[in-house]
């Protein structure tokens, strides 16, 4: 009776293997998406470009910490960027109280990024808070963006170029924002609002 051939399932290299291909595949994509050099992502994550590129060419299997570094670099969570069937949550959340999204928090305005870090500059959603006499002025956006912003509570007033107008509590207004622009708060208390930047 010949021996009988071990299964390649079984064999504790081949999910190693498997994961070590996904991933290089993974991060030449996420590079490309962005227009990443490899000397652009090694210095955004620590990770020297040398062994970036041997992960990228399989000939390198990088430890957890490496794995880490280069997640947050991309601003993902660790699962989704080894792309593990089933590892990757289907739900993401952002907690209020989360600092990492805090686009800018001073005593007069709290911007609040409500979008995945990592999603590309195509969208992006914020929650935007000012206290009287709080104002979040803007220098122009690339050209063609646009800014998308409806008002939960208080008075708001949108500068554009050199238009103006004045948004009220479940008002919603979009102007251009390749040119200079502002939001200013024009209540005497808060005023809450929804912010939407669409890049074109």
């Amino acid at each position: 009776m010949p021996a009988k051939r071990p299964d390649a399932s079984s064999d504790p290299a081949r999910p190693a293997e498997m994961v070590s291909r996904r991933f290089g595949r993974r991060l030449r994509q996420l590079r490309a998406e962005r227009a990443w050099s490899l000397e652009t992502l090694a210095g955004r994550s620590g990770v020297s470009r040398s062994m970036i590129s041997q992960i990228e060419r399989e000939q390198a299997n990088p430890t957890l910490a490496v794995t880490l570094r280069i997640a947050q670099a991309f601003g993902m969570p660790l699962a989704e960027l080894v792309d593990a069937p089933g590892a990757a949550a289907t739900v993401q959340v952002i907690r209020h109280d989360d600092r990492a999204y805090h686009y800018r928090s001073d005593e007069h305005c709290r911007l609040r990024t409500l979008s995945p870090l990592n999603l590309e500059k195509d969208v992006e959603l914020y929650e935007l808070k000012l206290e009287p006499g709080g104002a979040l002025r803007s220098a122009p956006h690339f050209a063609g963006t646009r800014e998308y912003l409806t008002v939960v509570s208080g008075s708001i007033r949108i500068e554009s170029g050199g238009d103006s107008d004045v948004l009220l509590a479940g008002d919603s207004a979009n102007y251009r924002a390749d040119v200079s622009h502002a939001i200013v708060n024009e209540s005497k208390g808060e005023s809450l609002a929804i912010l939407v930047v669409i890049y074109r």
